[in-house]
């Protein structure tokens, strides 16, 4: 299968990450950044790409079928809509973009211009969510009633985006997929702690219409990195704790027991699920040059990310509303 050249725009703490594996993927052409020094860094490690300091001229190079935007989150849909304009295949960090509208007119340009648009909703490509979802499909934890996600870290601040779209993007893309609907009620509570009107805590609560509840809790300022996700079954429980080495999927058969209108905890073993070693972000961009060549719809395609934005956008409001 042959597969066309592709550009990252964006050398920074992620895009470098996305250069890693683009070039392990055999793909890579160029990369694209104002820093001269980002630029430097990257060809001290692969030589033989080209270099550019502004996007356009990356869209002038008709070789270059497919872009990765990995730029701050403000210039998203800017770039992105130019990518689509210009007929390539975009693969954008999340989010797609700031706003509803924006993200509605990249889903019809891509569209319109039959090209394929990939939001990198990370989560979604990892062996343990992947095999989560078997597992949900499968009945084996039951009717699902609550499901709780910790984002937590203390280190990387931010002065461009707050926690909320931060971190939270890629657990909102989850939960999504995992109640399978859009939730009916959404709550959020934050503060500004460190930069005004810039929130390092956040929680997100979301209501389903089957009696599904969810909360998404994320902040940069915590003493330990935490990332960590729960779903209470009426079966089974699952936690997914993504800090462990190993184990990182395990199962508790936790049951309740009523005794004399009384109900009394019987807790059960847990039982650790294996899982294929893989590395989600390598598997995100396999699936979008797949995607690409195939002229196929991503699994995280314009209308999940949107859905997510939508979520985000929600709670922002509220966030706003609240302080």
């Amino acid at each position: 299968m042959s597969l066309p050249f592709l550009s990252v725009i964006g050398a920074g703490y992620w895009g470098k990450n996305l250069v890693r594996n683009f070039s392990q993927l055999g793909v890579l052409r160029s990369i694209c950044d104002p820093n001269p020094d980002l630029l430097k860094e990257c060809l001290s490690e692969h030589p033989s790409l080209l270099t550019y300091n502004e996007y356009k001229q990356v869209l002038a190079d008709v070789s270059v079928k497919t872009v990765a935007i990995a730029t701050p989150a403000a210039s998203h849909y800017e770039i992105a809509k130019a990518s689509l304009l210009a007929d390539k295949d975009v693969f954008v960090e999340k989010p797609l973009a700031l706003n509803v509208p924006q993200a509605e007119e990249l889903i019809q340009i891509a569209h319109e211009r039959k090209r394929v648009l990939m939001v990198d909703h990370i989560l979604q490509f990892h062996p343990a969510i992947i095999k989560l979802k078997d597992l949900i499909h499968q009945g084996q934890l039951g009717k699902l009633q609550y499901i709780y996600s910790n984002r937590l870290n203390i280190g990387k601040l931010r002065s461009e985006e707050n926690i909320l779209w931060s971190f939270a993007p890629h657990d909102i893309s989850v939960v999504l997929s995992l109640a399978e609907e859009f939730p009916k009620k959404i709550n959020a509570f934050g503060e500004d702690y460190l930069q005004e009107k810039v929130y390092d805590t956040t929680m997100t609560i979301l209501g389903f219409s089957n009696r599904l509840r969810a909360h998404i809790f994320v902040s940069w300022l915590h003493p330990f990195k935490e990332q960590k996700l729960v779903v209470v079954g009426d079966k089974k429980m699952a936690v997914f704790n993504d800090m462990e080495e190993e184990n990182k999927l395990v199962l508790y058969s936790h049951k309740v027991n009523w005794v004399h209108r009384v109900p009394v905890a019987l807790k059960g073993q847990f039982e650790a699920v294996p899982l294929e070693k893989k590395e989600p972000l390598k598997e995100a961009c396999a699936h979008f040059l797949e995607c690409v060549a195939n002229r196929k719809q991503p699994r995280t395609d314009g209308k999940e990310a949107l859905e997510v934005l939508k979520v985000l956008s929600h709670a922002q409001k509220e966030l706003d509303r609240g302080h």
